[in-house]
């Protein structure tokens, strides 16, 4: 495992690369936490265990104002994580013994995959939303973050939850994403991977992107939560089954 920091308009993004045991080159995935996350989260580890038994190198970063990275929480949007993303992307496209890009992500992280996968077409050969969480700008529209709720029309400066703070630009931002439009330019093959007992992105919003994609598969993990509690094997076991197929 190779632990460094990619430069992103300024900003060090906490990163760590782990190649499969005897293979030099082959396929990466860029592997995305999501909001208040970080990259040693259980969910996290097993989509990179699942990746690199299929034989694809992992390469976890964490997104400005999480983790080991820099920015303040408060401060991070929808914004700077496509900035940073978009400069992984730049950073993985340099690596020689890079064949193919993937990217995986996580709730916030997965809606991430969602933009970045429409945004990097043409660089990104597969995408697996984990738990995409982007019901996010639907909510904010209507004045809702995570069960947080305000008035969308007169935006707070701060939105203050029991476990964390956010900006008034958090908001500002997340009502301006349409992942519809990023949806429609991916091509590629797309595994949707989502619990269907999830409470925080609801399950309806993983089978509509399972239909609007055009190349898409829903791989439901029965009876898990959000953070696949519980369910951590299943999880490992979808991502290298969908991997595996893939490479």
């Amino acid at each position: 495992m190779e632990e460094f920091y990619i430069n992103s308009d300024g900003i060090k993004l906490h990163s760590k690369l782990d190649r499969p045991e005897g293979i030099t080159s082959g396929p990466l995935c860029f592997l995305v936490h999501g909001f208040t996350g970080h990259m040693e989260e259980p969910h996290i580890l097993a989509a990179r265990d699942g990746l690199l038994r299929a034989g694809v190198a992992v390469l976890r970063v964490e997104m400005y104002g999480h983790g080991g990275s820099d920015g303040k929480f408060s401060d991070h949007t929808l914004y700077k994580w496509v900035t940073n993303a978009l400069d992984v992307v730049k950073y993985a496209r340099t690596l020689d013994s890079v064949t193919d890009l993937y990217m995986c992500g996580h709730s916030q992280g997965g809606m991430l995959t969602m933009l970045i996968g429409g945004m990097c077409a043409d660089d990104i050969k597969t995408i697996i939303p984990m738990s995409p969480a982007w019901m996010i700008p639907d909510d904010a529209k209507r004045g809702s973050i995570l069960g947080n709720e305000f008035d969308p029309d007169h935006i707070p400066d701060k939105l203050v939850s029991a476990d964390w703070e956010l900006g008034g630009d958090y908001i500002r931002v997340a009502q301006t994403i349409h992942v519809e439009d990023e949806i429609a330019r991916f091509r590629g093959p797309v595994a949707l991977i989502h619990g269907d007992m999830d409470d925080v992105a609801p399950y309806s919003y993983a089978e509509k992107a399972a239909g609007m994609y055009s190349n898409a598969k829903l791989i439901p993990i029965h009876g898990a939560d959000h953070c696949f509690n519980g369910f951590i094997n299943e999880l490992e076991e979808a991502v290298y089954s969908y991997a595996s197929s893939v490479s």
